[in-house]
């Protein structure tokens, strides 16, 4: 079987992995999430508003301390909304998946585990080089 092909089979197998359904629809809800995209709007109007004073000769440093505070008010409330954390704990699954797929593939050419942890959980027998 051509590799190619086998590519195209791991990719549907990925795709149907609940990992990937559970982000999908994580990011469907984010989208429809009226408050998170009113807040997202906000932001970058502020964010435009802060690069405009910058921009100015004499920028007022009581409109952009102003516009700070919002800004971070706004990134609080958005990574504080269950609709924003369920979408990043999906997308960092995905991410988790993909790693163990490329670690798995690359143990399969070259016969070494990568390591992508600090070497304590695999009891220092990764094959990685301690100093």
């Amino acid at each position: 079987m051509e590799i190619m092909d086998l590519a195209v089979q791991l990719g549907q197998a990925i795709k149907a992995d609940a990992r990937i359904t559970k982000m999908e629809e994580a990011k469907v809800a984010y989208e429809k999430d009226e408050d998170i995209q009113k807040l997202m709007l906000e932001y970058n109007t502020q964010q435009i508003a802060m690069a405009e004073e910058y921009k100015k000769e004499t920028p007022d440093q009581k409109i952009i301390e102003a516009i700070e505070n919002r800004l971070n008010e706004i990134v609080e409330t958005v990574t504080a909304n269950p609709t924003f954390v369920a979408i990043n704990e999906a997308q960092e699954a995905v991410q988790a998946l993909m790693t163990e797929v490329n670690a798995e593939i690359e143990f399969q050419i070259t016969g070494q585990r990568p390591c992508a942890h600090d070497c304590s959980s695999c009891g220092s027998d990764c094959g990685h080089h301690h100093h």
